[in-house]
C-alpha cells in the first residue's frame, strides 16, 4: 500500500545486522591496518638500519662503525643486533622454534578479533598492534634465521635489552591487553561488561 497524500513516510530502520556487519568491516579494517602499519614500519626501519649501521661489536671504542650511535646522547643510542632468540633476547638460540610459535600465536590473535574485537575498538587497536609486532618478527625470522634489534635506551652502563619496532609494538600491545582486563568498560573504547548483541 502507498501512504496517503500528505502523511509522512516514517523512514525504515536500519537492520540490527547490517549495522553489526557494518561495524564488524570497520574494525576488521582497523585491526588489518594497523598490523599492516606496524610490519611495514618495522620492516623498512631494519632495512635502512641494517643498510646504514654496523653490527655492535661489545667493547668497540666509541666512534668506531661497531660502536653504539648516539640519538639522544646516552639515553637513546642505535645499536644493531642480530636476536637469534625472542623478544628482547630472552630464551637464547631458538628463532626456529620461535617462528613456529610465532605463527600459532598469529591464529590466536585472529581468532580473539574474530570473537571479541567487534565490542572493543580499544581492543581491535592492541590487538592490530599485537599482530603487527608478530608479523614483523616473523618476517625477520623466515627471512634471516635471527630478528634485526637496534634501539639500545638506557643510562651509562645500565641500559634495557635492545629492541626494535615489533617489540615496542608488542610491549604497547601487552600493556593496553592489562588495562583493558582491569577496567574493562570503564574506559571509552573498552570492552563491555556483557557481550554485544548481534541480533
Amino acid at each position: 500500500m502507498t501512504a496517503a497524500a500528505g502523511e509522512e513516510v516514517a523512514a525504515e530502520p536500519v537492520a540490527p545486522r547490517a549495522a553489526f556487519a557494518a561495524r564488524n568491516r570497520r574494525r576488521w579494517a582497523l585491526f588489518g591496518g594497523i598490523a599492516a602499519s606496524v610490519a611495514v614500519i618495522d620492516q623498512l626501519s631494519k632495512l635502512w638500519i641494517d643498510s646504514n649501521f654496523q653490527q655492535l661489536i661489545l667493547g668497540a671504542a666509541p666512534g668506531t662503525p661497531n660502536a653504539p650511535s648516539e640519538v639522544f646522547g646516552d639515553w637513546v643510542r642505535i645499536a644493531k643486533s642480530y636476536n637469534h632468540g625472542g623478544i628482547f633476547g630472552l630464551l637464547g638460540d631458538s628463532a626456529p622454534i620461535l617462528g613456529l610459535a610465532s605463527l600459532v600465536v598469529i591464529a590466536v590473535i585472529i581468532y580473539y578479533q574474530w570473537r571479541q574485537g567487534i565490542q572493543s575498538p580499544l581492543l581491535t587497536l592492541t590487538l592490530g598492534l599485537l599482530l603487527g609486532g608478530a608479523l614483523g618478527n616473523l618476517v625477520d625470522r623466515l627471512n634471516h634465521g635471527y630478528v634485526i634489534d637496534f634501539v639500545d635506551m638506557g643510562i651509562g652502563t645500565t641500559r634495557w635489552y635492545t629492541f626494535n619496532v615489533a617489540d615496542a609494538s608488542i610491549s604497547i600491545a601487552i600493556v593496553l591487553l592489562v588495562v583493558l582486563s582491569i577496567f574493562g568498560d570503564r574506559i571509552p573504547g573498552g570492552i563491555p561488561a556483557e557481550p554485544a548483541r548481534t541480533a
